[in-house]
């Protein structure tokens, strides 16, 4: 049997409504289901109409925060039952929730801020609704990581979203090292106070890749910093921890070109010459992010050029 479609919300004689507003309808014909209604991750204005509508039709509203839900419904002047769905409750909650949707609930699952699910609660509770044959319906709307990729300048064209890397150092070089080898970009979440550590982490797991830094998006005070990997740790060191949420974006491997021409040539003037050159050009590229053939090449180069000035010395 087949699920029943969410009704339209828009203007034409069917439409049922029992109240509406301005800016949202309420519509009696909701179709029953679990609506993951996504929110504004800062500016209130990136709301959608659709997800108002919903939440203003809706029998109850599962909130990771129900004050901060209760904010954001407020200042649209939507009524809502709101009932709090989160980490530490939601063993508890799930039951009598599958129960109303069974029932023929409308029930909508949103988190405090960006699309639900994305490490935030909610992903049993749509499992398990999903397992009982319970229509599904998702919102869409701002999402944190889409948000920092698109203004990030990194390669769009694939990407890995990793969430929050591990607290500590050595469990998160551990994290880092399972998706070196990745040909996407990388996207993480991190806290302010473990910014500088994460990312001087990420250097040394991943080389000097291109890689962006996203606080505060859609909010006043938004930046995004680009850079390569390395100098964005030295700066969030010396700086200080920021304000503000952040997402870090970590490049693909050899697909920006030489970070730096001259930290390059440093990199392969200092190495040991009695060890074999493959062997340098391949641990230069690695910890660069390039492809070992360019390393190997510029290393001749050099190699060619200080013979050349060698032996012109000798002569003079």
């Amino acid at each position: 049997m087949s699920e029943p479609e969410a009704r339209p919300l828009d203007d034409s004689p069917q439409h049922e409504e029992t109240a509406s507003s301005r800016l949202f309808r309420i519509n009696a014909g909701l179709a029953p289901g679990l609506y993951v209604v996504s929110t504004p991750i800062g500016n209130l204005r990136d709301i959608t109409l659709r997800a108002l509508d919903i939440l203003a039709s809706a029998d109850v509203v599962c909130a990771e925060d129900t004050r901060v839900a209760g904010k954001l419904l407020s200042a649209f002047g939507v009524s809502a039952r709101l009932r709090p769905y989160h980490d530490h409750n939601g063993a508890q909650a799930r039951p009598g929730l599958l129960s109303q949707l069974q029932a023929g609930a409308r029930i909508v699952l949103m988190s405090d801020a960006g699309t639900p699910l994305i490490s935030d609660p909610g992903y049993k509770l749509v499992r398990e609704a999903a397992e009982r044959g319970i229509p599904i319906f998702a919102i869409p709307g701002a999402s944190a990581p889409l948000t920092a990729l698109a203004s990030s300048g990194l390669p769009t064209d694939r990407f890995t979203f990793a969430g929050f890397p591990p607290p500590k150092s050595s469990a998160r070089k551990r994290f880092f090292n399972e998706m070196k080898l990745g040909q996407g970009t990388l996207i993480f979440f991190e806290g302010p106070s473990r910014l500088a550590a994460s990312l001087a982490d990420m250097a040394e797991v991943f080389g000097a890749r291109e890689a962006a830094v996203a606080r505060e998006l859609t909010k006043k005070f938004e930046e995004t910093r680009r850079g390569f990997l390395p100098d964005l740790a030295v700066h969030y060191a010396e700086a200080g921890p920021p304000r503000g949420e952040i997402v870090i974006l970590v490049g693909p491997p050899g697909e920006q070109g030489a970070p730096d021409a001259s930290a390059l040539d440093e990199a392969i003037l200092a190495a040991d010459n009695s060890r074999p050159l493959k062997e340098i050009a391949s641990e230069i590229a690695e910890t660069f992010g390039l492809k070992r053939r360019d390393v190997y090449e510029r290393a001749l180069e050099l190699r060619d050029s200080s013979d050349r000035v060698a032996g012109d010395d000798e002569e003079g």
